[in-house]
């Protein structure tokens, strides 16, 4: 439990204005989530917004030295779960494109993903982003002092296969704060009443990613790019909470 740093009144304000902020980034990119716009021009809106706010871009430069990530946002289109280069892609009509958003801001982190619909997309992938969005509320839902983190994992898991998709095992939440990347894990699948008991003050990301196929994936030659081993769309979906003394308050909104 030591490891798991519990935040003050004063640590959970600043998180809850560093969260505002990507909330308000996803609203500016919205109206530009639509066929022919690139993914680079995304990543550049995004990174002017941000910087125009005082904060910096979380994931721009992060990772290894010999390879960091080269943009502000996580670009996810169709078959990409997570951490997608934003290049110079053109969307489409009927992709799904998941964007994850971290800031730095006063000293501490914010993170969230959204996944748009681009145009009409079919019944299939609407079902899969619709319960992936479920999911992440599902994970939620569970969150209150004396919990488990396998509760939030349990509830994502049984709601995602009783509809018929598959959860991603080797991706998970993460404890954030005055660090992008803290404890605990949360995985997005397994047993209620198993992992770290939940206390006030805790600060973690849960983030579903959901497949309409087999949950088996595959990392890009580039290091960073991970896709379904099948080749089916996947969705993604997170916040930033805090657990509260009743439950919790998402940071994100």
């Amino acid at each position: 439990m030591s490891r798991v740093s519990l935040k003050s009144a004063r640590e959970i304000e600043a998180m809850r204005r560093a969260g505002a902020l990507v909330a308000e980034t996803f609203r500016v990119l919205e109206p530009y989530v639509k066929p022919g716009v690139t993914l680079k021009e995304l990543d550049t809106l995004a990174e002017e917004h941000i910087r125009r706010a005082g904060a910096t871009p979380a994931y721009l430069g992060y990772g290894p030295k010999n390879n960091p990530f080269p943009g502000t946002i996580c670009a996810s289109v169709n078959e990409v779960i997570c951490h997608g280069i934003p290049d110079g892609r053109e969307l489409k009509e009927g992709d799904v494109v998941g964007v994850d958003i971290g800031v730095l801001m006063n000293g501490v982190y914010g993170d969230a993903c959204y996944t748009y619909t681009v145009g009409q997309v079919s019944a299939d992938v609407q079902g899969l982003v619709d319960t992936t969005r479920e999911c992440l509320k599902a994970g939620l839902d569970v969150i209150r002092p004396n919990a488990r983190t396998g509760d939030i994992g349990h509830a994502i898991q049984t709601l995602a296969e009783a509809r018929g998709y598959s959860v991603v095992r080797e991706y998970t939440g993460h404890g954030i704060g005055k660090r992008l990347h803290e404890e605990p894990t949360i995985y997005h699948w397994g047993a209620r009443y198993t992992g770290l008991k939940l206390q006030p003050g805790m600060v973690f990301t849960v983030e579903p990613m959901i497949n309409l196929g087999r949950p088996e994936t595959r990392l890009l030659a580039d290091g960073w790019t991970v896709t379904t081993a099948d080749g089916q769309p996947s969705a993604q979906f997170e916040h930033t909470l805090v657990v509260t003394d009743r439950g919790y308050e998402i940071l994100t909104l």
